[in-house]
Order: structure tokens, then sequence, then C-alpha cells
């Protein structure tokens, strides 16, 4: 039951917070939005700045993040699926996520956690990405800085695209799905994994360097 209650009492916090930012997150609109009052809020967490540095951390560091494959089989669905999923999670919380962006200069500790979620999922982007060299798929002529730099390009995309595509519609005119596939498939293409026309259709690997279309 304590548990129940802190955690309705993080999930009010970061509404109010992603809503208000950390000076407008006053402990009467966390308490109100919480259905607590704020002697509570004050005997589970002391004090606002503990509250919202627990609450910035809790989404910093979400357990259900996706993996990618320990053992490559199809790059392009499972790099489409992975994206599509981390993207999914970034626009969930990027209202959170915009607000400790523009309040990193006052309060590092608020980049810091804005940036733990990408920083991780770059990590586990180049993680595969050498699974995908020593497997094969990525050829050896391929310069690794070129590599890092697409691998870069890629989460800028992911991240660029989750955080304001509803700002900046005519930025991205085509669809989340389409706009991820055409990620991927640049991506691919640039790191030497495909060179194939671009198409919609996702590629299976059917040995260490060949991919081959199959039907969605």
């Amino acid at each position: 039951m304590i548990d129940d209650l802190r955690h309705r009492i993080l999930f009010a916090a970061a509404r109010v917070y992603a809503q208000h930012g950390w000076r407008g997150a006053t402990t009467r609109r966390i308490a109100d939005e919480a259905g607590v009052n704020e002697v509570t809020l004050f005997r589970h967490f002391g004090s606002k700045e503990t509250l919202l540095d627990e609450m910035m951390q809790a989404c910093a560091t979400q357990s259900d993040r996706p993996t990618l494959p320990l053992d490559p089989q199809d790059p392009q669905s499972e790099l489409y699926d992975w994206m599509a999923t981390q993207h999914a999670q970034l626009t969930e919380i990027r209202a959170i996520v915009r607000q400790m962006i523009s309040e990193a200069t006052e309060r590092p500790m608020a980049g810091g956690c804005a940036a733990h979620g990408p920083a991780a999922a770059a990590g586990e982007l180049r993680e595969y990405i050498v699974r995908l060299r020593r497997s094969g798929v990525i050829p050896e002529h391929i310069p690794p800085v070129e590599v890092s730099a697409a691998a870069t390009m890629l989460m800028g995309a992911l991240f660029a695209d989750a955080m304001n595509r509803d700002l900046m519609p005519t930025m991205f005119p085509q669809s989340v799905d389409e706009s991820l596939r055409a990620y991927v498939r640049i991506f691919l293409r640039g790191v030497g994994a495909l060179s194939e026309p671009l198409s919609s259709t996702p590629r299976t690997l059917s040995s260490p360097s060949t991919l081959t279309t199959v039907s969605e």
C-alpha cells in the first residue's frame, strides 16, 4: 500500500512537472493531482526537491527498455521493431524530457536524466553494430568512424522525430512507421549492410553477408 501511494505521488509529480516545470510544480499542485494532502507528500518524500529528483530518476531508468538480439538474423526488421518501441517510449515522456532539457543549465541533474535513456539506447545500438560487423553483415572495408557516425545519425533522427513531430509536422510529412523504416534503411545502406533500392519491404539475413527479400 505504501509503495502504491509513493508511485501514485511520483506519477502525479511527473504529470504536474511536465505541464508546469520545476518552479510551477508546487507541492500543493502535486498533492492535489495525487489526491492526497501535502502532509502525506512530505511524510513520504521530505521535500519537493527530493520528490522531483526521484521522479526524474524513475523516468530516466525505465526497466522495460527494448533490447536488440544477441544473434542478429534480420537486421532491418530487428532495428525497425527496436526503433518503434524506443519512439513510442520517448513520445510518451517527451513533455517531461522537454522540461528537463529546458532546465538542464540551471539543474544539471535534469539534463543528466533527460540524456540517460537516449544514451542507454545508443549504447545498445553500438553493441548491436559490433555483432553485425562480427557476423559479416557490415563489410570490413567500412571505416569504424563512418559506422559510428551513422549510428549517431540514426539516434539523432529517432530522438528528433519523437521529440518534435508534434511541434514541427511539416518536418515529418511521412507517418511514424514510414519514417522509422526509412531511417533504418538509410542507416543500413550507410554502413554497407543494404545495397538494394529504397523499399518498404523488410529484408532478412540468409547468410553472414547477404540480405534477401521476404514478404511482410
